[in-house]
């Protein structure tokens, strides 16, 4: 895969996980009166940092050579395209009385920088297909 697929598609990925952050802060904000609701957040980042991580670590890795598709594989790389956003729910605090633990002023700025990362994240996918563009007129 060339170094723009790569890219756009990481954009891309990255985008969607953008809006289902700012679904998922929309809905704790909706839900901040409700009793015993527990907040949700996304995570993405750290599985794909750990793909990308193993991508690199397999290319300096022993190489086993296998046969038979019941042979133990090791040092095969963690692809980052099985990533998936994980929506996660945080038990462990309570922040109000009835057992709500959102804070809607710290989600509602939350949705705010999550629609700006989005926007930049447009912009770079506008950029990386302008870098084509300028390269397809040379």
């Amino acid at each position: 895969m060339n170094s723009f697929t790569r890219s756009i598609d990481l954009l891309q990925r990255e985008m969607d996980v953008a809006q289902l952050r700012y679904n998922v802060g929309a809905n704790n904000i909706a839900m901040s009166e409700v009793p015993n609701y527990k907040r949700q957040v996304v995570t993405f980042e750290s599985e794909l940092k750990k793909a990308f991580e193993s991508e690199e670590n397999s290319k300096n890795a022993f190489k086993l050579t296998t046969t038979n598709s019941k042979h133990i594989q090791i040092n095969e790389p963690y692809d980052y395209r099985e990533v998936e956003p994980r929506r996660v729910t945080d038990y462990t605090t309570t922040a109000k009385p009835n057992g709500n633990n959102v804070d809607a002023e710290t989600e509602a700025n939350n949705v705010l920088q999550i629609r700006m990362q989005y926007n930049l994240l447009t912009q770079l996918v506008g950029f990386e297909f302008d870098q084509v563009n300028i390269a397809m007129k040379k």
